[in-house]
């Protein structure tokens, strides 16, 4: 069983110095100062049962990024080769509705999409 969601407008920021390392009585310095360079989408599966986290940075959300998510996690072990694979998700509009589940079994038919009611995007 998997858990999967979405965190959107993820601010990406440059430093605009470089960090300097430890020196002789000198802690780390860290620029504070920083450029925004846009957003990023994160996309996440979490496996409950091996503690594991999936991840990666999309320009954008949408069926073709969660596909990506998707086949990024169903084509390394064990998911691959599972008898079954559950993904609970919200009911965001990347994997929401029946086209979701159709889109998802015609693809990996050993993932089975276990959708949360309307509003319950906190359960998963």
């Amino acid at each position: 069983m998997v858990s999967s969601d979405e965190k959107t407008s993820v601010q990406a920021r440059v430093r605009c110095h470089q960090t300097l390392g430890p020196a002789p009585e000198r802690g780390t310095r860290a620029e504070f100062e920083y450029d925004r360079d846009g957003a990023l989408q994160y996309l996440a599966t979490w496996d409950v049962h091996r503690a594991k986290v999936f991840g990666r940075c999309e320009a954008h959300t949408g069926t073709e990024p969660f596909g990506r998510l998707v086949s990024q996690v169903m084509t390394t072990e064990p998911y691959a080769s599972a008898r079954r694979v559950f993904w609970v998700v919200d009911n965001g509009s990347s994997h929401r509705g029946e086209a979701a589940c159709q889109r998802l079994s015609s693809t990996w038919p050993n993932a089975t999409l276990v959708q949360l009611p309307v509003h319950a995007s906190w359960l998963n």
